[in-house]
């Protein structure tokens, strides 16, 4: 009761100190992969993944992988926001549409550090890459758009408790397993993934701030 009691009042500074270390731990991310070669905990990682291979699997990974690519995941944005928007949810359609600036600060980020991607005498290569490796695109994109459903998930009250538990479930699985996914297809190292995890949850903190913060009068909507 007193931990719920301190988090309530405290609230505020314990957002703003979560803002500040998730952003530091992304800065010495950032100098550490930029300033050193790749580690043999990024090799380590991606090699005792990809034993595991097998062509279920395979498929498997692909297809999870498949959604984060640009064209794909633009559709799955705009179609998503537009289903909002129909349902009267004129906010949350926008908290959607906005997520689509991750693949702008993402190809920025790619472009100020300009990571190789890994090779193929390091990892087995399953997947033909283009841009920069670091952070990963694919898993700042699902960071921030999975993470926006949940922060909608969360507020939409009419949405019932059982029925929210198992939409979190699978938003955050795909979370995972996206993450998951480019370790094992080649594409990224483990620091890269890490960082596009880091930064895809400071975007989702900055703009559930703005969010939750607009939407105290959300409109109801029937039971799911």
């Amino acid at each position: 009761m007193k931990l719920i009691t301190f988090l309530q009042t405290n609230k505020s500074v314990l957002f703003r100190s979560v803002l500040i270390t998730l952003f530091i731990a992304f800065i010495l991310l950032s100098c550490l992969v930029f300033f050193t070669p790749t580690k043999y905990l990024d090799i380590h990682i991606s090699r005792e993944i990809q034993e595991k291979h097998t062509p279920g699997l395979n498929t498997l990974m692909i297809w999870i992988s498949w959604l984060g690519r640009t064209p794909v995941s633009v559709v799955m944005v705009i179609i998503s926001s537009l289903c909002f928007l129909l349902m009267s949810y004129k906010k949350e359609s926008l908290l959607i549409l906005s997520t689509l600036l991750s693949g702008v600060i993402g190809l920025g980020m790619k472009m100020l550090i300009n990571r190789p991607r890994p090779s193929k005498d390091l990892v087995i290569l399953l997947e033909e890459t283009k841009y920069q490796s670091f952070p990963s695109g694919h898993v700042l994109f699902y960071t921030v758009f999975f993470g926006a459903l949940i922060l909608i998930i969360l507020r939409l009250k009419k949405i019932k408790y059982t029925l929210k538990i198992f939409l979190i479930t699978i938003c955050l699985s795909m979370i995972f397993l996206g993450a998951f996914s480019r370790i094992y297809l080649g594409a990224h190292w483990f620091t890269d993934v890490v960082g596009g995890f880091i930064l895809g949850t400071l975007c989702v903190l900055l703009m559930g701030y703005f969010y939750v913060g607009n939407s105290r009068n959300i409109s109801e909507n029937e039971p799911l």
